[in-house]
């Protein structure tokens, strides 16, 4: 049976620290995903009786407590996103275990612990996974290396660009693919600098999740497609309506279910029993 995943990156105001120049203004749009973003997509997906997944990285949790609450109240997962939205393919490994371990406190003060792990800008350092198996995730939405199916990532492969790819080994958790096409924040997020159009039209957006929604449904057994939004960008009055119609696209598949994605990966199993996972 397909599922459809709902994932939404709560970013608030700490996805606009990774500018060179962060400005109010910046902090103010971060603001608006706490203020109205989570408000509205909470009473959509209550509306819809959907489930979904929250990554939430920690320096939300301690700015904006009750609209995190909500979030929990409503019975939906809370997952890992760094404590401050900083891109680990950038850290030292004991700056990012530090980090990691940061925004663990934090989610741990609001009585989770956590299952899954989304990496900030959706990138990695070497010693990215290696530090997910060390803190028992089960599973990662970061990677790309395939569109509809889960998989497990590798840890350690040797590749360069006058060397070809020696695999590494298999990593002891769950790949759950996401794709950039599938993201809210490349389509809609303006931004003057560094530049970045974010102006496409709702109608352009719905044409792609629904295409890739009905490409998988007739093609992939037992499917996962993710779509990735974020409060401050999707909860936009007219990018809301879009989801709906999404959403009712969905549903016009009566074996399709919408899940959080630890739910999924525990219909999944152990990865350690995975027989198939691509080469």
């Amino acid at each position: 049976m397909p599922n459809s995943t709902i994932a939404l990156s709560f970013d608030a105001l700490s996805v606009w620290f990774g500018y060179p120049n962060t400005t109010p203004a910046m902090l103010a749009r971060g603001e608006y995903g706490a203020r109205v973003g989570v408000p509205r997509v909470l009473d959509l997906l209550r509306i819809h009786e959907l489930p979904a997944t929250f990554f939430i990285p920690g320096h939300t949790i301690d700015s904006f407590p009750q609209a995190v609450a909500s979030i929990l109240e409503a019975g939906h997962e809370v997952a890992h996103h760094s404590y401050a939205h900083v891109d680990p393919s950038t850290q030292p490994i004991d700056e990012e275990r530090r980090d990691l371990e940061r925004a663990l406190d934090a989610l741990r003060r609001i009585g989770v612990q956590p299952l899954g792990y989304r990496s900030p800008s959706a990138d990695m350092s070497p010693a990215t996974l290696g530090l997910l198996e060390t803190y028992d995730f089960r599973y990662d939405s970061s990677l790309m290396a395939d569109d509809f199916r889960p998989y497990r990532p590798r840890i350690g492969d040797r590749v360069s660009q006058q060397e070809p790819l020696i695999p590494g080994r298999l990593a002891r958790l769950w790949e759950l693919p996401m794709a950039f096409e599938l993201d809210d924040w490349v389509h809609f997020q303006f931004n003057f600098n560094p530049y970045r159009n974010g102006t496409s039209a709702p109608s352009k957006v719905l044409e792609i999740w629904a295409a890739e929604l009905d490409w998988m449904h007739t093609n992939v057994d037992g499917g996962i497609l993710t779509v990735t939004m974020h409060p401050q960008v999707i909860g936009r009055g007219h990018r809301i309506a879009m989801l709906t119609q999404f959403i009712a696209h969905c549903r016009q598949y009566h074996d399709l279910t919408f899940a959080r994605l630890g739910d999924v990966v525990a219909q999944l199993g152990p990865p350690d029993a995975a027989a198939a996972t691509p080469a």
